[in-house]
């Protein structure tokens, strides 16, 4: 079953509502707005209702996928927590293009360790709200939970190195526009 449950990780993590609810509503995510199958940017093209449901998919099927992980072991339920991001990022029912993975990653670690993660959930927030920008509370959010897992989770510190490491390269476009001074800002507001 260790290698199932890793497996159904990644299957659950390919489940993409915000490409789902895209589709539905006669829109290509993958085109629109930035082009990420996440819910920021399922915010501004679909709107606030789309944005919570993709957010709180994401979160639950990574929460599902390392609870099924956790009855394996702490191993198998760190590998799940891989399994289950890289499915988000690229997942196999969308042509292996997917989200950012920041959702699914924060659902992940709250069942490895719920205070890493609420830690985690913090910086992003505050960071969001001072900054405008989710990706610089994303980013510093991946950072900081990389880096405190070396002390609150150490087992899972070279999995959260990894999933730290991903999602810093998958804003490498936000991380250019921060730099040259043109990352829009958050907004509620659907366009």
């Amino acid at each position: 079953m260790f290698y199932v449950f890793i497996v159904i990780a990644y299957l659950l993590g390919s489940i993409s509502p915000s490409i789902i609810q895209g589709r539905l509503a006669g829109v290509d995510i993958k085109k629109e707005g930035s082009g990420n199958a996440g819910t920021t940017n399922t915010l501004r093209v679909l709107g606030k209702k789309a944005a919570l449901i993709t957010l709180i998919i994401d979160i639950c099927k990574a929460v599902l996928a390392v609870f099924l992980g956790s009855t394996q072991g702490d191993l198998c339920s760190y590998i799940c927590a891989v399994a289950v991001f890289a499915g988000h990022i690229w997942p196999v029912y969308f042509g292996f293009k997917g989200g950012k993975g920041v959702a699914t990653a924060f659902g992940a670690i709250l069942m490895v360790n719920w205070k890493l993660a609420l830690i985690a959930l913090a910086i992003a927030a505050v960071l969001t709200i001072v900054t405008k920008r989710m990706s610089v509370g994303s980013i510093f959010a991946a950072l900081g939970m990389a880096v405190l897992s070396v002390f609150m989770e150490k087992g899972f510190w070279p999995y959260a190195a990894v999933i730290a490491i991903v999602i810093i390269i998958k804003h490498r476009a936000n991380i250019k526009r921060l730099l040259s001074g043109t990352e829009p800002p958050i907004s509620f507001k659907k366009k």
